[in-house]
């Protein structure tokens, strides 16, 4: 074999570098550490796995070690690189089975390692038995587990982003009284309030009892270690099960050791080509990406970035050229029987970067009115004064509503004005859309 290229994680990103790395050399020596038991899994279904929606977990992993073994692509699982070796061109790998450690030289770095649920500040995972964060495929199996052996009656999630919410759905579907506290005033913080809350009125209407503008101060555990109350800055909820959904933090610590340089929003910068000098790159939610319209490094850790400049790293230290072309923020989450769904800059993060904007919201059928099983899709869009430029939409409303994300998300990155969009030939069928598609009648009041 060639030249041996190390990658370090075995997520979405790390996969994706090692499968394209194999594509584009057959000699490479492609070996990569996994500190869990699994690999190249979907992170985000995993609040459907706690449903029963997904009925086992095994599904949500695309290839296994021995696939990839087929591929000569060795993986090896629960084994942690500890340390990076810049200078002599090694890392430290550790084996958590036995706590075995020793140093492996490499070629060429890829540092995949991931993000790291954020945590509350006086609490570590470990102090009670039945608080879990969802982040590996074991932490969705050791609810799930929990869940039908102790039958807990009230869970508290920390936490109202999109794996916070849907697992409010996912606990209710247990039978669960679900409580959701979050520190932002509103649901989503990245959706502008108007839109927030939507979402919130159908969070409620289902059940779920929010306590948003609120910061949780401590968990409060009884016998045996077993949680019992959360106590928010305002009241106390009795709890049998939590779950800390805070969001996650780029785990860059190991590369930080070793003398890499962080992006500008604390994750690694995601490096285009592998320079001869210094033989690493990243990808991932351990890195941040270009934002298309903002211009900067921003850190937006979902699995189809973490896919694409794996694909990216993988071309170019398999001996090609690429470049990850940047994002526009595009994300989608289902609440209930809401898709909500955003692209671009909301209207407050435009404002509070210094763009003048006109937002215009409106409501609109998603299928021909005499056409059963329709609903009210709510769409927002955020335009630049004077030049009506596109800068960002929101998408609310029930089947059919959240795929038009796509089409404003393509408009963004071509630079669109709110004037093209409404130009666009848009598909028209009554099953699916109205004559004039919810993004045309957004476009045209824009216009206005």
């Amino acid at each position: 074999m060639g030249e041996r290229l190390t990658v370090i994680g075995g997520c979405a990103a790390g996969m994706s570098t090692a499968s394209k790395a194999r594509r584009m050399s057959p000699d490479l020596n492609i070996v990569v550490y996994e500190k869990t038991g699994f690999v190249s899994y979907g992170e985000c279904g995993l609040p459907h796995y706690i449903s029963g929606l997904v009925d086992d977990h095994n599904k949500l992993v695309a290839r296994t070690p021995k696939q990839f073994a087929e591929r000569e692509i060795g993986v090896h699982l629960h084994h942690e690189v500890t340390e990076i070796d810049a200078n002599n061109r090694r890392v430290r790998v550790t084996n958590l089975d036995n706590s075995e450690s020793w140093y492996e030289s490499y070629d060429k770095l890829v540092i995949v390692t991931d993000g790291r649920p954020a945590l509350l500040p006086s609490f570590s995972l470990g102090d009670l038995s039945d608080v879990f964060v969802m982040r590996a495929v074991e932490d969705g199996i050791a609810i799930r587990e929990f869940i039908q052996r102790e039958r807990p009656k009230r869970a508290v999630i920390v936490g109202a982003g999109y794996i916070g919410l849907e697992t409010a759905k996912s606990f209710h579907v247990f039978g669960l009284e679900a409580t959701v506290i979050g520190r932002p005033p509103q649901v989503l913080k990245r959706f502008d309030p108007d839109v927030a809350k939507l979402v919130r009125e159908e969070l409620e209407r289902k059940g779920i009892r929010l306590s948003l503008g609120d910061e949780v101060k401590a968990l409060e555990g009884g016998a045996q270690g077993r949680v019992r109350r959360v106590i928010p800055s305002e009241g106390t909820f009795e709890a049998d099960l939590v779950l800390l959904a805070l969001g996650v933090r780029p785990n860059v610590a190991l590369a930080k050791e070793a003398g890499v340089a962080l992006g500008e929003t604390g994750p690694l910068p995601p490096t285009p080509r592998c320079a001869p000098i210094c033989p690493m790159s990243s990808a991932g939610d351990c890195a941040e990406a270009y934002h298309r319209i903002t211009g900067r490094g921003d850190y937006i850790p979902l699995g189809t970035t973490a896919n694409k400049q794996g694909r990216v790293a993988g071309t170019n230290v398999g001996g090609g050229h690429a470049e990850f072309s940047g994002v526009v923020g595009t994300a989608i989450t289902k609440v209930f029987d809401f898709y909500t769904a955003l692209t671009g800059l909301a209207e407050k993060e435009a404002r509070a970067l210094g763009y003048a904007v006109k937002p215009t919201t409106i409501k609109a059928p998603s299928r021909a009115h005499y056409y059963p099983g329709g609903g009210p899709m709510h769409v927002k869009l955020v335009v630049k004064e004077g030049s009506g430029r596109l800068l960002g939409g929101q998408i609310v409303g029930g089947e059919g509503a959240g795929p038009r994300i796509d089409v404003l998300a393509a408009a963004l990155h071509k630079e669109m004005t709110v004037e093209e969009l409404s130009r666009l030939d848009l598909a028209y069928v009554p099953p699916m859309a109205p004559v004039w598609d919810p993004l045309l009648v957004a476009a045209n009041v824009a216009l206005k």
